[in-house]
């Protein structure tokens, strides 16, 4: 079946803040794998909340805690079926994958990392997939393994293959690298992670808004999300977890919410995913996430896909024929990000003059230090793009890039 066709117009009037200029330029907005802009109906759906149903959700015995905890309810529904997790029980509501990663790390591994254990992650990996299984391992005598990155920005899996023995528990690999839009075959992975009897841990953070996500298909362990990737709000997220694992799992942080029963010496904690949400939850976030997914849902993941891999051909191929520019990350599966250096400027330079010209892109190591140092660069400048990037921003992009090579040559 044909995939549909995405109406980037259509898509671009729903986002308002991308309708602005930049120091006398129309706004070119390619950091959307930092953070993507919000479409009117999640800030809507935020701003109903606060103006009409702001209380506290699951205890409440009033109207307004009743159509809060169905809203924050609804949310998760949403989530789950976007991801096709079997049960709503699987979706622990967290501040973004940051949080989630180090819920698994800690409540996971710790209860089941010993001495002589290994971690498995890989050379691709943002720090928040890195440290907490650092931490881990430290507390644990766990050992941290990196599985090799090749001269294209992919994972080696003849190497993750050798690596594999009865000593790994765990291989924490992420689905899109931020860094350089690498695809991994999380499939191919969790298979031979499985296979050795790991569980596969997946940071899904680049991945909602760019490749659809089926978690049973993927037959993953964990899965992490952040909803400001995927037009959803800032500080919120979501973690998928196999309820067996969840079922089996201690608290990662104590408080209201979390329990059945609470005497001194003597707790009975929630069964999932109340037993991993303390305290009073975001709610506002959680029902704008819903709506984010409701509306990429709505567009298609696929369309969406095939419009930005265009983009980012065109933007790749445009910026080859300017000379003195390299491609970082040449992978044959990416999606949405064109990550580049410059033979005369040092990104940063390079980033502060496109934005002259209202080109808003990432400098940086994206918090990817090991695999720049992989890749030979301290940094790179990035651009990345979305469902209301057009072919106009991609010349803005590569007009400004011009301008920074006769400024800085």
């Amino acid at each position: 079946m044909q995939a549909q066709l995405l109406d980037v117009g259509r898509v671009r009037d729903q986002f308002p803040a991308i309708h602005q200029t930049i120091n006398g330029y129309p706004l070119a907005y390619l950091d959307s794998a930092a953070s993507a802009q919000r479409p009117e109906v999640v800030l809507q759906s935020m701003d109903r909340f606060y103006r009409h149903d702001n209380a506290n959700v699951h205890r409440g015995a009033h109207a307004l805690s009743d159509r809060a905890t169905e809203g924050f309810e609804r949310a998760r529904e949403n989530v789950r079926a976007f991801v096709n997790a079997a049960s709503v029980d699987e979706i622990v509501f967290t501040k973004g994958c940051t949080e989630s990663l180090n819920l698994v790390a800690s409540s996971w591994g710790k209860a089941n990392l010993r001495e002589g254990d290994e971690i498995l992650i890989s050379g691709l990996e943002h720090h928040s997939n890195i440290v907490p299984w650092q931490l881990v391992a430290d507390e644990t005598g766990a050992r941290l393994r990196s599985i090799p990155v090749t001269d294209s920005a992919e994972l080696d899996l003849e190497e993750l293959e050798g690596m594999l023995t009865e000593r790994v528990k765990a291989v924490a690999v992420k689905h899109v690298c931020n860094a350089t839009g690498t695809i991994s075959p999380i499939r191919e992975i969790v298979k031979m992670a499985h296979s050795v009897g790991a569980v596969a841990v997946v940071d899904g953070a680049q991945a909602l808004a760019h490749v659809p996500v089926d978690v049973q298909a993927l037959d993953v362990d964990f899965y992490a999300m952040s909803a400001h990737k995927v037009y959803g709000p800032m500080g919120f997220g979501a973690l998928y977890g196999r309820k067996e694992l969840l079922n089996a799992m201690r608290p990662y942080q104590g408080g209201g919410g979390m329990i059945k029963s609470v005497a001194i010496g003597e707790i009975t904690y929630a069964d999932p995913p109340g037993r991993f949400e303390a305290g009073t939850p975001h709610v506002a976030g959680a029902i704008g996430f819903g709506e984010a997914l409701l509306f990429i849902g709505g567009i298609g993941v696929d369309a969406a896909a095939k419009h930005e891999d265009a983009l980012m051909r065109k933007a790749e191929s445009a910026l080859r024929e300017l000379g003195g520019v390299r491609i970082v990350g040449e992978a044959k599966n990416k999606a949405a990000i064109v990550s580049f250096v410059m033979d005369c400027a040092h990104p940063h330079d390079v980033g502060t003059v496109l934005d002259k010209y209202g080109v808003a892109v990432r400098a940086g190591h994206h918090c990817c230090m090991p695999l720049m140092r992989r890749m030979g660069v301290p940094a790179t400048t990035r651009a990345s793009f979305a469902a209301y990037s057009t072919v106009e921003d991609v010349d803005q992009l590569v007009s400004a890039v011009a301008h920074a090579k006769e400024i800085f040559s």
